[in-house]
């Protein structure tokens, strides 16, 4: 694994960068708030419906996924200018994807499928604004790859792993054909998560609740796990990845907080 900035030279932690550390390992632990154990609750309760649903329908699920991921990547950075400008900060992020869940349970499965592009397009904008506040170059590649990462951080269940520390300061290759690997292996992890949101829009019209209530829960997930990882990077960058990385997961485990490691 490379370094995030193995040019530099790496000053030792000091208290304020334990603070930090510590701060982010709690907000991991937070992450499964509330709202979020109950939309697993209410999600694992419809799942067993979907289940009985024909495989293709299923893979259908994880097929929209995939697009649904690489939709966002090609084009969230493009939506940052202009217009765009108007929705760039937490808050609004979150009103957008409510309202996006909303219109997209209407119609129960069919048009929850049809809004997880939009859905998703709305959480990656959301990551890359965290990305920018931790002093990343939000429509760099580098950076959108790992805006994607923030999306294989899990969901919310009691063993949800939470960022995949392991990528924190790896490199990725910039091409197309490492780009769709990543996704690969991001989608059915992402799409398990999504089929949370799914279960619980798949009544026409008590959907829309539900959808509008899942999309601002996931926006919140997906931008607390967002600041853990650039979080973690630019302490990395200052103070060297295994140093940082080991003080994070004696935190965690200082909370109890599983860790994932690889």
């Amino acid at each position: 694994m490379k370094l995030v900035n193995p040019e530099s030279a790496h000053f030792p932690l000091n208290e304020a960068a334990r603070v930090r550390i510590n701060a982010l390992a709690a907000r991991q632990h937070r992450a499964n708030g509330v709202i979020m154990q109950f939309v697993t609750f209410v999600g694992g309760q419809v799942e067993d419906g979907l289940k009985l649903l024909p495989a293709k329908t299923r893979a259908q699920v994880e097929g929209a996924t995939k697009h649904a991921l690489r939709h966002s990547y090609d084009i969230a950075g493009r939506t940052r200018g202009g217009v765009g400008k108007l929705v760039g900060t937490d808050r609004a992020h979150r009103a957008l994807a409510t309202i996006s869940g909303a219109l997209g349970g209407i119609g129960g499965l069919p048009t929850a499928l049809a809004e997880l592009p939009v859905a998703t397009t709305v959480i990656f904008r959301a990551v890359q604004g965290v990305a920018a506040a931790h002093g990343e170059d939000p429509l760099a590649d580098d950076t959108r790859i790992e805006c994607l990462r923030v999306f294989g951080s899990g969901g919310p269940s009691d063993d949800d792993d939470g960022i995949d520390t392991a990528f924190v300061g790896a490199r990725l290759a910039l091409s197309g054909a490492a780009v769709n690997g990543l996704i690969g292996r991001i989608a059915p992890r992402f799409a398990a998560v999504l089929s949370q949101k799914l279960a619980t829009q798949a009544v026409p019209v008590l959907g829309a609740v539900a959808g509008a209530g899942t999309n601002f829960a996931f926006v919140g997930y997906y931008t607390d796990m967002a600041h853990v990882h650039f979080g973690l990077r630019a302490l990395a960058r200052d103070h060297g990845e295994t140093a940082v990385l080991d003080a994070f997961h004696d935190a965690l485990a200082a909370n109890k907080t599983p860790v994932k490691r690889a």
